[in-house]
């Protein structure tokens, strides 16, 4: 049950009638019973077998939350960190055993034969829950923030409960930290005319961008690891579009669960902030998954560069790498994260050196409202090491990235064969040239259709706007089946 499914909007209709019923409505501990009964239906639709762990570790850890609160009142600072210790031992233990124990095993069985020790394990293939590394953060999360002292325990199971599974959430994100989070569900939500349309407005945006620009673009992108039938220009080509699509997927995803939940009159964590116009790799990094990045960046980066802070611009860049890694192997176990991380760590060098990393102008208009020409060939050359990046990222392992930069050609016949689905290709450059254009319009608003005002003329060329938008979903809804999400893998 995909969120761009008929099946979530005939389920998100009876959770939303349901949800604003008045006797519902008057009491926020029958929204957050009714919430959390549909996230856990949501999440069993989708992964039944893992709804028990889903259960399980949330009450794990809200008794760890209050144990650890526990201790530091009592001012038992050693037993403290033992507890907030203990609870992310079990949270970076589940990763490791769902998501990367086969990877383990393979890689030693690998390393050992290759220096002649013959050995006979075989992976476990074990099945990875669905959406597990974005509640196992969250989980986390929470007891980090009690220990830093910047959010209280849940006041009650039911409300941590909600903060861990809600629904619009749960498989793709955003990261929600939950001191913000919780103190939005323990009161009751009033529906909100306004904030509801916002929220509608925002789901079809993310509809339009997944549906019509994202899987138009996946024709060409999946399309391209087949060295056989493709020519090098065509898989330059999808290099190209590769952060495009996968922006599009992503930011879709997102712009839907936001706007699902807003309509539930709850915010949620902002996952991106256009991307496209980043001006290097640090820019990059603070528009591209905000919620994993700023995460990471907290948990990770921050105690890390405190540590090295002795060492320099070297303990720095250590710092930034292993922070990279990390982002890397969070979306899964193979070497080539592993190097997607490394490469994008090498792009931090120039600025570390230049003093630059951190410093970033806000983006301004220049002649004819386009950005300044400093500000476009930073953006195109960001953009180029970015798609580079994607290749890394995408790749099933190292040798097919070699593969791939070996098949890239400029030769006039390579390049007719590689045009045989023309329009496809010609559509798909269309729709890219499309969403930069708006990015860059945009880049001021929180979503590229939100709205400025409430005159009556723009109020009449946004309901034109998004009847055109509804109806380019309805046509795409009958000409295919939308691609599942990206993010869904990892």
């Amino acid at each position: 049950m995909i969120v761009n499914s008929f099946n979530f909007l005939f389920f998100f209709i009876v959770v939303f009638l349901i949800y604003y019923i008045p006797w519902i409505n008057k009491n926020g501990r029958r929204q957050n019973i009714w919430l959390l009964m549909a996230s856990y239906f949501f999440y069993g639709v989708m992964d039944l077998k893992m709804l028990g762990l889903l259960a399980g570790v949330t009450v794990l850890y809200y008794y760890l939350g209050k144990l650890l609160k526990y201790e530091m009142e009592r001012g038992n600072a050693r037993e403290a960190s033992i507890v907030k210790t203990s609870g992310i031992v079990v949270g970076v233990g589940i990763l490791l055993y769902f998501k990367y124990l086969d990877f383990f095993i393979s890689s030693a069985v690998e390393l050992l034969n290759r220096i002649g020790l013959h050995v006979s394990w075989t992976a476990m293939h074990i099945i990875m829950p669905i959406g597990v590394s974005f509640f196992i953060f969250k989980l986390m999360s929470y007891l980090l923030e009690i220990h830093r002292e910047r959010v209280q325990p849940a006041d009650s199971l039911l409300d941590f409960s909600v903060y861990i599974a809600f629904f619009p959430t749960i498989l793709s994100g955003p990261i929600d930290r939950p001191n913000k989070f919780l103190p939005q569900i323990q009161k009751p939500r009033r529906f909100n005319f306004d904030k509801a349309f916002d929220g509608l407005q925002q789901i079809l945006w993310g509809m339009f961008t997944k549906m019509v620009v994202a899987d138009n673009l996946d024709t060409i992108t999946s399309a391209a690891w087949n060295f056989n039938t493709n020519s090098g220009v065509y898989m330059f080509l999808a290099a190209l579009l590769t952060p495009i699509q996968l922006y599009a997927d992503f930011d879709g995803y997102s712009n839907m669960a936001i706007g699902v939940a807003k309509i539930l009159g709850l915010d949620i964590a902002k996952n991106f902030n256009h991307p496209l116009l980043a001006r290097n790799v640090s820019d990059y990094w603070r528009r591209w998954h905000m919620s994993l990045t700023s995460w990471i960046t907290d948990y990770v980066f921050t105690p890390l560069n405190i540590k090295f802070r002795n060492w320099g611009k070297v303990g720095l860049m250590l710092a930034i790498t292993i922070n990279l890694i990390v982002i890397g192997m969070w979306h899964g176990a193979n070497w080539t994260y592993v190097l997607f991380g490394l490469y994008h760590s090498l792009l931090f060098i120039p600025l570390v050196l230049s003093d630059s990393f951190g410093k970033n102008k806000k983006l301004r208009a220049g002649r004819f409202g386009l950005p300044s020409g400093k500000d476009l060939f930073m953006m195109i050359l960001t953009f180029l090491f970015v798609a580079f990046g994607q290749i890394i990222f995408f790749a099933p392992d190292i040798t097919s990235i070699i593969d791939y930069l070996a098949n890239f050609s400029w030769r006039i016949g390579s390049f007719m064969q590689g045009f045989e689905q023309i329009r496809q290709v010609a559509l798909a450059l269309l729709f890219s040239l499309t969403i930069i254009v708006i990015e860059w319009r945009t880049r001021d608003k929180e979503y590229a259709i939100q709205a400025k005002s409430r005159s009556y003329g723009d109020t009449l060329t946004r309901f034109m706007l998004l009847d055109l938008i509804i109806a380019i979903i309805i046509a795409k809804f009958g000409m295919s089946a939308s691609q599942t999400f990206v993010y869904f893998n990892f």
